[in-house]
């Protein structure tokens, strides 16, 4: 016997079934605020729109975003160790391991072993890693310059102390778990425990 399910089914291709269905899961009241609400699309999307002005100029380089976050971290803070650079970076420390040989393959960066434990290794700039900074921080400027003009000084000051008083906000409960959201107790179900 062929269900009514199956007879509206009959007439239609599974990839049409598949719009069908995920319609239907759309149209259902999800318990989440709505995806243009989404506090990491939004960062993604502003990052985005900010990374497009800063490429061009990365690539005329030969640079990477992720290899010219290390060559401005290390610019501004001098020799680091791997992790604490990962760290600085927001780089994962296995990308890092893959990045690193190529920069120092181009003498961008030197790596050595930190005397106190040869397990653990230091990393630098080399002359030619600060020629590229020196090459490239006009043109870098330049394009803030252009984002003060266009979003107003004042606001984006603004905008850097707001993303880092989020960043140590929530950093400062990373250790601490969110609280599960659970239904109240009744007084009942709570008095028949403490019997």
């Amino acid at each position: 016997m062929i269900s009514r399910r199956d007879r509206s089914d009959a007439g239609t291709t599974p990839s049409q079934r598949d719009a069908e269905a995920g319609e239907r899961v759309a149209l259902r009241a999800l318990p989440m605020r709505a995806f243009s609400q989404s506090l990491p699309m939004e960062l993604l999307r502003a990052r985005e729109a900010v990374m497009r002005r800063f490429r061009p100029g990365l690539r005329d380089h030969g640079v990477t975003e992720q290899q010219w976050r290390i060559l401005r971290a290390l610019a501004h803070s001098g020799p680091m160790e791997v992790s604490e650079l990962a760290d600085t970076t927001c780089l994962l420390a296995p990308s890092l391991s893959r990045i690193l040989p190529d920069m120092e393959a181009r003498l961008l960066i030197a790596r050595k072993q930190v005397d106190s434990d040869l397990r653990r290794s230091s990393v630098g700039l080399e002359r030619k890693g600060l020629r590229l900074i020196a090459t490239h921080a006009p043109y870098s400027e330049e394009i803030y310059d252009e984002i003060a003009r266009r979003f107003g000084e004042e606001r984006l000051e603004q905008l850097f102390k707001l993303l880092r008083e989020l960043g140590e906000t929530l950093d400062g409960q990373r250790s601490a778990p969110l609280a599960r959201r659970s239904k109240p107790k009744s007084r009942a179900s709570g008095a028949r425990r403490t019997r």
